[in-house]
């Protein structure tokens, strides 16, 4: 019980931490006077698009589970996931760090073992990741096209080549698991034999397996996972192209994947918040598309308060999921 009650108080300890940073030195003058440019429909707007990107990330990440647990409930993942964001995005790291809560609460709350409550998050990370490369692809494509990175073809092409190449992976580890092949499982046993970490390595190809069955099981499942990924990735550019022409920026729609793509490309700067470099990728980036500096500030202050806001959501309820552990 004393065991019980030291992690609870670990984990809403680092949460007020994270809080106190993710509000600490904020411009919230700043982002108010930009805020108070938008019409009271554009903000409403935004947001709504913002609850349905986390409503669709949650649906994944539930069809996999449900695939299983048909007694799983959809609502109460939605607050799993907004937490999983908040602790990802305030600590250091590529917008990694939250995913044992997801584990966490499907051990706790649904009654999983560890192992198959582990392999629903492999698979919808697995899942997110094939969604990010295309949508990396997309934007690496959007950002050569712009010709602000590579002046000539040979470079251009030799760069999507590997692009193409490294962003198959996922897919590539998707239909291995549909044959029966699991590459993790194969590559940490060399590692594990060498470290003599026997029972890490038969967690990790635990979980691997189960994942596999999942793509053996539920093909359905798994088609109506991606989809969702998908639309969940481009609305994030829809979002984006919008917030940008209520500012008043003007681009066409290559540009505009490619401030975009600047942007996503800067969370995976090891920064909480890809704080520094989100700001520097849109001024640069917006200032050679011919976007005002100040113009360019206005965007990154919106999408910040956009992010603080879910962040701060989001750790009050990784707050209350921590009472309820």
């Amino acid at each position: 019980m004393e065991i019980k009650w030291l992690v609870r108080a670990s984990l809403i300890l680092v949460i007020a931490v994270l809080l106190y940073f993710a509000l600490h030195n904020t411009p919230v003058q700043q982002i108010w006077d930009i805020i108070q440019q938008l019409r009271l429909w554009q903000i409403g707007l935004l947001l709504s698009i913002d609850v349905l990107i986390y409503l669709l990330i949650t649906a994944r990440w539930w069809f996999i589970v449900r695939s299983e647990h048909r007694a799983v409930q959809y609502f109460p993942l939605v607050g799993i996931r907004m937490a999983v964001f908040a602790i990802s995005y305030f600590t250091v790291g590529p917008q990694l760090g939250g995913e044992p809560l997801q584990v966490l609460y499907l051990k706790r709350n649904i009654g999983l073992t560890y192992t198959r409550a582990t392999a629903s998050v492999v698979m919808d990370k697995l899942i997110e990741l094939l969604s990010n490369f295309v949508l990396a692809l997309i934007g690496s494509v959007a950002i050569i096209h712009s010709g602000i990175l590579f002046p000539t073809t040979y470079n251009s092409l030799t760069t999507l080549a590997i692009l193409v190449a490294v962003g198959s992976w996922p897919l590539v580890h998707i239909l291995l698991l549909r044959n029966r092949l699991y590459p993790i499982s194969e590559a940490f046993q060399i590692f594990a034999a060498r470290q003599s970490r026997t029972k890490l390595l038969r967690f990790v190809r635990a979980a691997e397996h189960l994942a596999g069955q999942f793509c053996q099981r539920h093909p359905r499942a798994m088609i109506a996972a991606l989809a969702l990924s998908f639309v969940t990735g481009f609305t994030t550019i829809g979002e984006y192209a919008l917030l940008i022409s209520f500012l008043r920026i003007s681009l066409p729609f290559w540009h505009i994947v490619t401030g975009w793509a600047a942007g996503w490309f800067s969370f995976l700067v090891p920064l909480p918040g890809g704080l520094g470099a989100f700001e520097a990728s849109q001024v640069l980036v917006l200032g050679l598309l011919g976007v005002p500096a100040a113009s360019a500030i206005g965007v990154v202050l919106l999408i910040r308060a956009r992010d603080l806001l879910i962040g701060v959501i989001g750790l009050l309820m990784a707050g209350y999921t921590a009472r309820k552990i």
